[in-house]
């Protein structure tokens, strides 16, 4: 099936949600943060309400507790999150100074998303920060998240984020280009360009992450992206060095066609 012209849709999103992931942002990779506020900045200018999920605080985190991948042991974790998510929050605003934008940063925990009051506030707050042209900045709350509720991932996490606040447009932005049919490294596998709403995408094998720095992957960038595609929101699944030309509408990635 041949996709729609997502140039139009793209310059028609008022409010989109980005997610990207620790690999993407750090150790080697941190100096794609720049051409990433860039490109965030740039559809800020046009007037567009932008909200960055970003992963990152534990990765941030591990050289300063002198860790070389990522613990696995809870308060291990918690302690690396509490360091890095103030400098990773630092890097970004000292990227967006450029643009006179001011980042927001917002933590949140699953038990958030589930009970109904902190849900409306957790609504209100990111409501209240794109109404004074704040660029949010979420993430989970992993300095006291538990294993028992955890989102698993933040590709979940900006599903739910693009669902609270009724977005037009997720872009989930990964190390890989768009949803294969397999392990883009495996001989055979196949790009996907486009999905249209309800395929059960019978053809695909993904599997999951193993960065070292990152708990994401091929599944779970899939599962967030039915999430979001079924509650009606566009998504486009690229890689974080396409991000500019992905928020100008070229042809990039997998675009996931929302439900209506």
């Amino acid at each position: 099936m041949t996709a729609p012209r997502t140039p139009e849709v793209i310059d028609a999103a008022q409010r989109i949600v980005v997610k990207v992931g620790s690999s993407s942002i750090s150790g080697e990779r941190a100096a794609q943060i720049a051409p990433l506020v860039d490109a965030l900045a740039a559809a800020h200018a046009r007037g567009v309400e932008v909200v960055l999920v970003s992963s990152g605080a534990i990765a941030t985190g591990m050289p300063y507790l002198r860790l070389q991948e990522r613990p696995t042991d809870l308060a291990v974790q918690q302690a690396a999150a509490a360091v890095g998510q103030s400098l990773l929050v630092k890097r970004y605003q000292e990227r967006l100074d450029a643009y006179g934008i001011t980042a927001g940063q917002v933590l949140l925990t699953a038990g958030d998303i589930d009970n109904p009051t902190h849900r409306r506030n957790a609504e209100r707050a990111l409501e209240t920060l794109l109404a004074l042209r704040i660029l949010p900045i979420v993430n989970e709350n992993d300095t006291v998240a538990t294993h028992e509720i955890r989102f698993g991932d933040n590709d979940r996490l900006a599903a739910l984020v693009a669902r609270l606040i009724s977005a037009d447009l997720l872009v989930l932005l990964s190390d890989v280009d768009a949803l294969y049919t397999l392990p883009p490294e495996q001989a055979g596998a196949v790009r996907i360009p486009f999905v249209a709403a309800g395929d059960p995408l019978t053809e695909v094998l993904v599997t999951e992450s193993n960065t070292g720095v990152g708990t994401g992957g091929a599944a779970t960038k899939l599962a967030a992206a039915r999430m979001a595609a079924d509650a009606g929101i566009a998504v486009l699944l690229t890689a974080t060095d396409r991000v500019d030309a992905a928020l100008t509408g070229e042809r990039v990635g997998t675009w996931f066609e929302p439900a209506t």
